[in-house]
């Protein structure tokens, strides 16, 4: 199993083998404790799912803490996703993964939730060149034309048009380990990564690389 629920605490340098200089993205990777398993036979696929963080008992439905309580969770997680798992998994009920998960993995793909850019006009949103500033133009951050007026006499579904810009899942691929440090429950990952600081975060093995 290569998936854990993370935080991402922010951005720092450290130096590589060679001696220069790499961007790194601080996450606390885990720990995770197992809440549920997903079967072949009485699921139809196999999977495992994961909580992360702690949460009040008054904010959890009566259910979900029954759930817990057979599988043996003390503390109530706060985030809880399902990884996909192999069929011979020796995961157990209440078993906790930690950061050490990856330490025999190079690349990942970072799941999380976009930083809110609140409402852009298409220049920003999606990098239009608006038009000239001369000869009358006055409309250097407008979108221009966005559609006919004969045929089709609509505009189409999909067109870039001013809006709401982030907040929204991304998924990065191919992001490279530089250390895993376990007694931290810490991965430094290259780069940057698609969440704000303290934003909640989905690791998963590289599915490219």
């Amino acid at each position: 199993m290569k998936g854990l629920i993370g935080k991402k605490i922010g951005m720092t340098q450290v130096y590589n083998e060679s001696g220069k200089i790499v961007p790194v993205t601080v996450v606390e990777a885990g720990p995770c404790v197992v809440t549920a398993l997903r079967t072949q036979e009485r699921d139809g696929y196999s999977a495992v799912q994961l909580g992360f963080g702690s949460k009040k008992a008054k904010n959890v439905p009566k259910a979900q803490q029954g759930q817990y309580e057979k599988a043996g969770v003390t503390t109530l997680p706060a985030i809880v996703k399902e990884f996909r798992l192999a069929a011979d998994s020796d995961l157990e009920l209440g078993a906790v993964v930690t950061a050490a998960a990856f330490s025999d993995v190079k690349f990942v793909d970072v799941t999380g939730k976009s930083k809110g850019r609140g409402f852009q006009g298409v220049v920003k949103r999606y990098n239009f060149g608006g038009g000239r500033a001369s000869h009358g133009g006055d409309w250097e951050r407008k979108p221009g034309s966005i559609g006919m007026c004969e045929f089709p006499g609509r505009v189409y579904k999909g067109r870039k048009m001013p809006g709401q810009m982030g907040n929204k899942q991304v998924t990065t691929q191919g992001l490279e380990i530089i250390a895993v440090r376990p007694s931290d429950n810490v991965l430094l990952i290259k780069g940057s990564i698609p969440a704000s600081k303290g934003g909640t975060v989905f690791i998963n093995i590289a599915k490219k690389k």
